[in-house]
């Protein structure tokens, strides 16, 4: 299973926002024809972005700004035009559906294996859904006229996109399945691997709130899943910081659905 964490060679996307004119070069360690454990994004963070051929990331790369992801920020509103495309390199973006009373829960999670642009891939301005920022970082982004400019220019650039997409309907698919057929405590597990997977180090923000939305459950019930893990030595959880403590042991606590959704991810985003 591919767990993708940035390299420390990366380069810095936090603070303000800079054009990225560089080569773009990475490596991408396999073993019979299947990636490793270890995968080395640089120098993007992003592996849709490390996924796409030098040829392809020399036309892309040049219009991407880093970024940063700050807390709660909205990246776009439910039927209005998104502004820009995003590929996080370190945080979380949430797709949330929303209903008349404000109510909200999760659809999907955007980390640093994909990007936000799945309508404009698809032929849309828009889409029904809210997206926002659950965990800061740093990422990029590139005005989403521009991207469908070279979408439609770059024929290898919009197949990857489309593998992206598919891979985004397998997590949604499996978000739905989750939610009826396991219990909050191996649904809490697997979505804190995912947080791991996105964000440096072992240390992140996240309350009980919104980790209750993210799930559709109660924060009564998140609390006890948090708590029963925490007991298990699995995680530290003190005034909304998280750290995962022990990694295999979350793994083992977790439903099949994170295995499932990341052996996707994995499949279609090889280059």
């Amino acid at each position: 299973m591919v767990t993708y964490r940035q390299s420390s060679a990366s380069g810095s996307g936090a603070g303000k926002a800079r054009r990225f004119r560089r080569d773009a070069r990475s490596t991408h360690s396999q073993e019979d024809g299947l990636a490793t454990d270890k995968v080395d994004l640089s120098p993007w963070g992003n592996a849709l972005l490390h996924a796409l051929s030098p040829e392809d990331i020399a036309i892309l790369g040049p219009e991407l700004e880093a970024t940063p992801l700050r807390k709660d920020e909205v990246v776009f509103q439910p039927g209005e035009p998104a502004p820009y495309v995003w590929f996080p390199r370190n945080g979380i973006i949430s797709i949330v559906a929303l209903d008349e009373d404000g109510s909200a829960i999760e659809v999907a999670i955007i980390g640093r294996e994909g990007m936000t642009g799945l309508p404009i891939v698809l032929g849309s301005e828009s889409i029904i859904y809210a997206s926002m920022v659950q965990v800061p970082g740093e990422g990029w982004r590139i005005a989403t006229p521009v991207f469908r400019g070279i979408v439609e220019r770059r024929p290898a650039i919009k197949a990857m996109m489309l593998r992206y997409v598919l891979a985004a309907m397998t997590q949604m698919g499996q978000n739905a399945a989750c939610g009826q057929l396991h219990n909050v405590e191996s649904r809490c597990a697997r979505w804190l691997l995912l947080a791991h997977d996105d964000v440096d180090g072992d240390t992140f923000s996240l309350t009980q709130d919104y980790l209750a939305m993210m799930l559709g459950v109660t924060r009564p019930s998140v609390s006890g899943a948090a708590s029963g893990l925490q007991r298990a030595g699995l995680i530290r959880y003190v005034r909304g910081q998280i750290t995962v403590l022990n990694r295999a042991g979350l793994e083992a606590a977790s439903c099949e659905c994170y295995n499932i959704v990341r052996r996707e991810f994995e499949r279609l985003l090889r280059r």
